[in-house]
């Protein structure tokens, strides 16, 4: 069972940037949360814009 798991570990750990997670870690936890925050206001930004191009392409193609 343990040669299966490390062989599917092996698997994902090819795909894992490193470089990104060392960078991570020297962090504070602090910086990493707010990093963390930034993004989710981002995301949240994202969709907001996603929302407002949809309303208007709906209402442009309405006015049709």
């Amino acid at each position: 069972m343990k040669v299966m798991t490390d062989e599917i570990i092996a698997l994902y750990m090819k795909d894992v940037d490193r470089t990104l997670l060392r960078e991570n870690l020297k962090l504070t936890p602090t910086q990493r949360f707010e990093q963390l925050m930034e993004m989710q206001r981002f995301a949240e930004e994202l969709q907001r814009a996603g929302r407002e191009a949809r309303k208007r392409r709906e209402e442009s193609h309405a006015a049709q």
